[in-house]
């Protein structure tokens, strides 16, 4: 069994560490500018001048069985989708607003086609649910928010009661976490940190602002199996570094202990959540492949993130990448699930990574780059029972010997295993390597 101990949290993560990778979903109003999911803010946007998005919001191609169908060959166990993004538009029936997809030409609920093709494909369930509002009348001005530095804080606040709007919110969440079925992750986002030059109507807003207490309180009254993230303000069950890769297991800032931790990424480069038309900078399939591969080694899970056009299909973009996915995940998945940070005993020869099952039984060599003829992993020997390549189960031959070579005159001997490779590297952008310890 693994050695490490992960902070103690609310809910139970057992499974969530377990299947490791997952699909992210940013789909709403915004993905009709094709620029950017914060595109009000970054355009400083009206909600006059927004609203020609509600007006014309119709994802005819929307089907929600291939995207789950897609994930599902990807390797993704569980998905993450946005029911109302800091635009403030719902993408379920809720009767709490009338900014809601309903009442655009989409006509319909497209949470539940989401949940209904997910579930059905053995996906477990996540919802995103955005905590700022850049529609909400009860909303008030901070820092993030689009008339920020446009409109005069004290006016814009006048009548504005943030209760109510935690009162909203509440109301929101009893009815996603009611009317679809089960559900195993909520996927807040975010809390507003202090700044030391905020007026008082820029006021910075967290968990006191949230009423996030009584918040998670309801969410877990309703859906006592289910996890939730940390960016209330509040610490649960999820860290969530967000476009970087951590490159040791994620602790925590005061105790130092080993956390549950998710790291969010996009496929492209830049800052791109959404469906973004004239985006340039894709990450390569290497890219793609080293940083689940990076996450897992540091005992994390990977969240990559999707963004549907506007229409409700994916472009091409998304598909290229679901495919390397695909292909890679088909044959080298047991090196993912079910794996974490190989023991402290284990170091990681240059150029690669490892992670090991849960169990202890099992040691991945992931081969970032690939060595010539073989492959030297000192500190193994004599724990080593076979190796194999993972994606075809063919042997590797092993040998334990004493390497020498010259340094200052004299003959210095060091003692390693060597595993011996072919000259051509397999058909696999990171070739894996299945251990199988004594």
């Amino acid at each position: 069994m693994s050695s490490y101990t992960r902070r103690k949290t609310p809910g139970n993560t057992d499974w969530f560490v377990h299947d490791r990778f997952g699909m992210f979903i940013h789909w709403g109003l915004y993905s009709m500018s094709a620029r950017a999911a914060w595109v009000k803010k970054d355009e400083r946007m009206t909600t006059e001048q927004y609203s020609k998005y509600f007006k014309y919001f119709n994802p005819d191609m929307y089907d929600a069985k291939e995207w789950a169908r897609r994930a599902k060959e990807a390797g993704m166990k569980y998905a993450v989708m946005t029911t109302r993004h800091h635009e403030g538009f719902s993408m379920f029936d809720t009767q709490y607003s009338d900014y809601k997809c309903t009442n655009t030409p989409a006509g319909r609920d497209l949470i539940r086609e989401y949940v209904d093709a997910f579930r059905a494909e053995g996906l477990k369930i996540g919802f995103y649910y955005s905590l700022l509002d850049w529609y909400h009348q009860d909303y008030t001005l901070d820092k993030y928010h689009p008339q920020f530095n446009i409109a005069d804080g004290d006016a814009f606040n006048e009548g504005r009661d943030m209760h109510r709007y935690a009162e909203f919110m509440r109301n929101q969440v009893r009815e996603l976490l009611t009317n679809y079925g089960k559900i195993d992750i909520l996927w807040l986002d975010f809390s507003i940190p202090p700044a030391a030059n905020d007026r008082p109507c820029w006021q910075a807003k967290g968990a006191e602002e949230w009423e996030a207490e009584e918040l998670i309180k309801l969410a877990r009254s309703l859906q006592p199996d289910m996890i939730i993230n940390n960016r209330a303000d509040l610490e649960q069950d999820i860290w969530s570094p967000e476009q970087y890769q951590p490159m040791e297991w994620v602790r925590h800032q005061e105790t130092g202990e080993l956390v549950t931790w998710e790291a969010c990424q996009t496929l492209a480069g830049t800052y791109s959540w959404c469906y973004r038309r004239d985006e340039g900078a894709w990450k390569s399939p290497e890219m793609l492949i080293q940083m689940l591969i990076n996450t897992v080694s540091c005992g994390g899970n990977l969240l990559m993130n999707v963004g549907p056009t506007s229409r409700g299909y994916l472009d091409d973009h998304a598909n290229v990448a679901l495919d390397v996915y695909a292909k890679w995940m088909k044959y080298n998945g047991r090196s993912i699930y079910g794996c974490t940070k190989a023991e402290p005993e284990f170091v990681a020869p240059r150029g690669c990574r490892l992670t090991q099952s849960e169990d202890g039984k099992r040691l991945y060599v992931h081969m970032m780059e690939y060595p010539y003829k073989f492959l030297e992993i000192p500190g193994f020997e004599g724990k080593v029972d076979y190796a194999q390549f993972l994606h075809d189960g063919s042997e590797l031959r092993i040998r334990e010997v004493e390497i020498g070579h010259f340094s200052e005159g004299l003959t210095k001997r060091e003692k390693k295993l060597v595993i011996l490779l072919p000259l051509a590297k397999p058909d696999m952008i990171v070739p894996v390597i299945e251990l199988f310890l004594k």
